[in-house]
């Protein structure tokens, strides 16, 4: 993994900021991870992508995660603090391990189950698959299972996926959901002000764009101030350490 630099990451907002989850999510891990076809990205299962990009969030901005969410019984803001350490206590799949550890081409393993006397295998859903049921929104969830279904038999003989039912398909879904469990995050809250028990889903590329949203405002201000103030090239001033350019800036003074 490429650790990015300010300009590099000033880049991909610029690149980025208007398009979508998936092509920003698509877009960081380009950048940190420049000799991979950009296909071979795509094809990662969601939970794979995410956790890649929370050892890119990690090495970026550090191993600590806060916000705030809204209690969904009284409307009180809930402080949430997480460390990625605690996000990748439960990484014991082999597929999570890759990720830790930089395989980026291991994938999650398929999943193989029987329901109603028909046997399917699946693998876990990408972000292509994910973008191709954007373009079929009121049949989304059916759209994503179908392109993961690899195979179907019943009593032995191959099935189409457009002739398995539904009901057998939305237990095919939840055993793959199951498998990935990475592709969706769920931290446990209790609210201060009224004691209620709830839970939050962590939605990794949307945090992560958040902070690089912020962080990208607040550099091009700090840019706009010590090019002014010394006349320095905006390359110059993002090679500077976070440090050194605060310095800069008090010396520069409001």
């Amino acid at each position: 993994m490429r650790v990015l630099a300010a300009s590099d990451l000033l880049s991909v907002w610029e690149r980025a900021g208007h398009a979508g989850p998936l092509q920003q999510a698509l877009a960081l891990l380009s950048a940190a991870w420049p000799d991979r076809e950009p296909d071979a990205l795509a094809d990662l299962s969601i939970g794979h992508r995410d956790a890649l990009l929370l050892r890119v969030r990690e090495a970026t901005f550090g191993p600590h995660l806060t916000g705030v969410v809204a209690c969904p019984a009284c409307g009180e803001q809930i402080e949430i603090a997480v460390d990625v350490a605690d996000l990748q206590a439960d990484a014991r799949r082999p597929a999570a391990l890759a990720a830790e550890s930089g395989d980026i081409a291991a994938a999650a393993g398929e999943v193989a189950l029987e329901v109603d006397g028909y046997a399917l295998r699946l693998r876990p859903p990408s972000t292509r698959d994910v973008m191709a049921a954007e373009l079929d929104v009121a049949n989304a969830h059916g759209v994503i299972v179908r392109r993961c279904l690899v195979s179907a038999h019943r009593d032995g003989t191959a099935v189409a996926a457009g002739d398995v039912p539904e009901a057998v398909l939305a237990v095919a879904e939840q055993r793959v959901a199951e498998a990935d469990p990475r592709a969706e995050v769920r931290l446990r809250l209790a609210c201060p002000a009224c004691g209620q028990d709830t839970t939050t889903i962590l939605d990794i590329v949307s945090f992560f764009w958040c902070e690089i949203d912020a962080w990208a405002c607040r550099i091009l201000r700090e840019v706009h101030t010590l090019a002014s103030a010394y006349g320095w090239t905006e390359d110059a001033i993002l090679a500077l350490s976070p440090f050194r350019r605060q310095c800069y800036l008090e010396l520069v003074g409001p």
